[in-house]
């Protein structure tokens, strides 16, 4: 039995978008273990989040001119854009980095980079399966390892910032690196908020 029998549309959508979302997570990812924040590099990534915008507003649209929506409209609205946000703040962290030009790149980031992909495998897992029943157990799974990834995160950030206040000498250096640690963090928050998103949707249709 089908989760939403109704418009699926909206279903290849949130696909669409997750899957553009993991291809610029995995971009970040390589470009903190190469340490490479080129021009080339973050207009590429800029390229990706342009395009998760372009499906983002698709849907939108696409929500205004449907009468029957397979899940609540406030739903659809809150999934899309805290997917998207995902990816705006992941855009956000590369260009801070390139623009700041700091000058010890962090292997620290590294860490955090592997969390948020972690984390947005599984929401793509989670969207991937929402169009059906017998995938709603699979789905709360996906929406726990989130939040303990989350988690995971936040410890992360603590040991990172305690060892960047002892370490760093450069104040300037300090307070770049801070604010991209966060900015970073505030990604895998957004993943948490997905998933809180996922795992409502799901209870309520299940």
């Amino acid at each position: 039995m089908r989760l939403f029998p109704k418009t699926e549309n909206f279903f290849e959508y949130f696909e669409e978008l997750v899957d553009k979302i993991e291809e610029g997570g995995q971009l970040f990812l390589e470009m903190a273990q190469t340490r490479d924040y080129s021009d080339v590099r973050v207009a590429k990534l800029k390229e990706i989040e342009h395009e998760a915008d372009g499906i983002t507003h698709k849907t939108y649209e696409k929500m205004h001119k449907t009468f029957l929506t397979p899940i609540d409209r406030e739903d659809i609205y809150a999934l899309v854009n805290k997917l998207d946000s995902i990816m705006d703040v992941i855009e956000a962290t590369a260009v801070r980095i390139h623009l700041y030009k700091v000058k010890k790149p962090s292997d620290e980031i590294i860490r955090q980079a592997q969390i948020l992909n972690d984390a947005i495998k599984k929401i793509k897992s989670a969207v991937h399966a929402l169009r059906n029943m017998k995938n709603s157990e699979m789905i709360l799974d996906c929406c726990v390892e989130i939040n303990t990834l989350e988690n995971a995160g936040d410890v992360t950030l603590r040991t990172i910032m305690a060892n960047l206040f002892e370490k760093e000498k450069d104040a300037i250096e300090l307070v770049k690196w801070k604010d991209i640690f966060q900015l970073l963090e505030e990604a895998i928050d957004v993943c948490e908020d997905v998933s809180n998103i996922l795992e409502g949707i799901v209870l309520k249709h299940a």
